[in-house]
Formats: C-alpha cells, sequence, structure tokens
C-alpha cells in the first residue's frame, strides 16, 4: 500500500503491562553515557532519545569517593583557582555561563585578556588552565582564541618579553644567609636553611614548602631528598644526593633547623614551617585556623617574601630583573652552567626534562652575553698618545 509523503511518519512505540501502545517520546530514558558521574542525592537525567540503560550501579559514586572528590576540587592547583575565579568573575559581570562555557564565552574572555595588555605566555597559561578545568566532553574549541593569540603576537611584541627571575648566585646568596643568620634567632635559621636547600635542590618553591621531615636525610658530607613526583616526573620517585659545599654549608644549616624543629617535638610533618615572633612553632590546631588551606605547610609566596625581604636587607642590588624564590633555582643553574656544567649535567640537577632548552637558553646565555663585549678587540682610540709614537 502506498502512502503519501506527509503520512510517513514512524511512531516509536513500545507495549505497557494494559496492553496499550505508548509513544517513546513518554517513555524517559537516563541521558548518560560512559563519562557521566552522579553524587549521592542526585537524579539520572533523562532523554526521549533512546540509549543503553545504566542502572545506579554504573553511575554513582560511593560517599568515600564522593568526598575524596570534593577535597581534591578543593586543594586543586592554585593557579588554576586563581584563573577559574578570575573567568567566573568575568562570566557573571558579563551574564555569561562560565561552567561550562561556550567556545563563544572562551573566545570572548580571551580577547579581553589580550586587551588589558597581558603577557602571552600568561593568557595562554590561563586560557589553558580554564579549557582543561570544564567538565569531560564539554571543552570549548579553541581555534578562534589561538587565532586571535596570533594576531596579538604580531601586533604586541612586548607581549612576547618574559620577565625572567634575577638568578641569586652564591656571590649573592652567602650574604642573604648570613645577614639572616645575624640575629641568631630559630627564624633566620629557617630561612637561611631554606635558602641553601633551595639553591642545591634547584626546586620550584612549591617542591621545597611541600618538602615532609619523613623524605629527608641528613649525612655528614651530603643530604638525601626523597621525591615522589614532580613537575616533570610525574608519578615517577626520586632519591636526590644533594653534595655539601664549604660556601653553602647546607649538611649544618638544615642539620641546625631541624633539631630546633625536635627540640620542640616535631619529628614529622613539613620541613620548613612558621616561626612564631618568640620564636616558637605554633601548633597544628593554631596553623588550621589561619592556615586554613596549606595547614603546617608554608605558602610559596612566604619563601618568595622571605628571598626579597634577606636579599634588600643585604644590602644587595638586582640588574633590573625582579627578585624573587624562583631566583634560588635560576641562581643554581646558571653558577652550574657558567662554570661548564653540561647540558646533561644541568638537566640532571634541575630535573628538567632531557633535551630541555630552558637551562641554557633562560639561565645561562644571558649571563654570557651580558660578559660578552667583542669590542675589546676594537683598540683605544687615542690620538695623542698615537702623535707621541
Amino acid at each position: 500500500m502506498s502512502v503519501d509523503a506527509a503520512d510517513e511518519e514512524i511512531v516509536h512505540a513500545e507495549i505497557v503491562e494494559d496492553g496499550e501502545l505508548v509513544s517513546d517520546a513518554l517513555c524517559a530514558r537516563p541521558l548518560v553515557d560512559e563519562h557521566t558521574v552522579l553524587m549521592p542525592g542526585e537524579e539520572i537525567p533523562t532523554s526521549d532519545d533512546p540509549r543503553t540503560t545504566y542502572t545506579e550501579r554504573d553511575l554513582y559514586v560511593s560517599e568515600e569517593t564522593a568526598q575524596a572528590l570534593k577535597e581534591a576540587e578543593e586543594e586543586g592547583s592554585p593557579q588554576r583557582k586563581t584563573a577559574m575565579g578570575l573567568f567566573e568573575a568575568w562570566c557573571a559581570e558579563q551574564g555569561r555561563v562560565a561552567k561550562p562555557c561556550t567556545t563563544a564565552t572562551y573566545t570572548e574572555y580571551g580577547r579581553y585578556l589580550m586587551a588589558r595588555g597581558l603577557k602571552v605566555t600568561t593568557i595562554r597559561h590561563y586560557m589553558s588552565l580554564i579549557r582543561t578545568s570544564m567538565p569531560p566532553g564539554k571543552k570549548p574549541d579553541n581555534s578562534l582564541f589561538l587565532l586571535l593569540l596570533a594576531q596579538y603576537r604580531k601586533k604586541n611584541k612586548r607581549a612576547l618579553r618574559r620577565k625572567e627571575a634575577f638568578p641569586i648566585t652564591l656571590s649573592y646568596l652567602v650574604p642573604m644567609m648570613k645577614k639572616a643568620e645575624a640575629d641568631d634567632r630559630p627564624i633566620g635559621w629557617r630561612d637561611s636553611a631554606m635558602f641553601a636547600f633551595g639553591y642545591r635542590f634547584l626546586g620550584r618553591s612549591i617542591e621545597d614548602v611541600d618538602l615532609d621531615l619523613e623524605d629527608v636525610t641528613i649525612l655528614d658530607d651530603m643530604v638525601l631528598v626523597w621525591l615522589a613526583e614532580d613537575k616533570t616526573h610525574k608519578g615517577e620517585d626520586q632519591t636526590l644526593y644533594l653534595h655539601d659545599r664549604e660556601d653553602l654549608q647546607l649538611v649544618f644549616r638544615m642539620r641546625r633547623w631541624v633539631d630546633y624543629l625536635a627540640s620542640q617535638g616535631i619529628t614529622t610533618g613539613p620541613v620548613f614551617r612558621e616561626v612564631k615572633r618568640n620564636g616558637t612553632i605554633p601548633s597544628s590546631e593554631t596553623r588550621a585556623k589561619t592556615a586554613t588551606k596549606r595547614g603546617d605547610y608554608l605558602r610559596p609566596q612566604t619563601v618568595n617574601e622571605r628571598v626579597k625581604l634577606w636579599f634588600a636587607a643585604a644590602g644587595l642590588k638586582s640588574d633590573g630583573r625582579p627578585v624573587s624564590s624562583h631566583g634560588l633555582r635560576a641562581g643554581g643553574a646558571t653558577d652550574l652552567g657558567m662554570n661548564e656544567a653540561t647540558d646533561e649535567e644541568l638537566e640532571l640537577a634541575g630535573r628538567w626534562k632531557k633535551g630541555s632548552r630552558i637551562p641554557r637558553e633562560r639561565y645561562v646565555r644571558p649571563v654570557r652575553n651580558a660578559k660578552a663585549d667583542p669590542f675589546k678587540k676594537v683598540p683605544t682610540h687615542n690620538p695623542e698618545a698615537q702623535a707621541q709614537e
């Protein structure tokens, strides 16, 4: 039997218990896929689109897993939190949805950052953090943003300039440590140990302050450090051998500080901690009230503040580059590179990826370029001396 085109509508239906036909449109099915995660108490989303039917067993996580996920989200990366916080505030002002955001919102925010004249590296980093913060399968397309960024690079050459930290080499580090120790107070012992360790460890500030006493062994001629992982070696533990030096006095400074912690009854937990004005270490209960996120652990910003403090107190001057805690890592790398360390030795000392150009290009080359003066080969112009000849 032929039918008209207008009558060619096929109605999907199923038989229910009373024998009536019911359209699939009336049968709500779960709108889920293998990426769906539901917290306890959440309803299963439904759709009229027929899909595989999942049971609650497939969709819900346990109370324990839900709590662990909540804690992981709250901890998160400080940089990711900052990037998302700024993005969410901007979206609220603009009346846009922040999470999950549309490609248009993502692109518009990228242009907004460019309009503020931020560095290319900063913009790219923030936008990457925002994009990866979106739910699985909900990430915005970044092709239009990258197109705008390429144009921004061409028109704003100063936005490409990177502000490198001033390298705190031994000639700067030693006076800083001596100044910190001049009053012979516990906070000075902590700071000098933290600086000596940061220089020799070539660590990032977050790695320094996240270090636990259980992961450090102080021997007579070196300090052993066990790392579960670092930025370059995810899921790969390492044991580092930090040999001592006469000028650095790493063993003495670390042992003095660790022994002081032991005298305060502290033998586990973070190595570097807050020191009160009276020289005592605040209890975990006290820290929990004032440092709700880090607890007994110092903030990376604290290392930064102490570096600036003792650099200025020692009467030191930089060449215009900013003084920061990253200067300890930069200083160690610079001292190595300027004293004929090989690329492999630099990479190993700072735990950079094999073949990384960062240590040579950022820390070694600028110093060598500054010292190099090809015009020294040109004789001094002195007409009077030449006339006398």
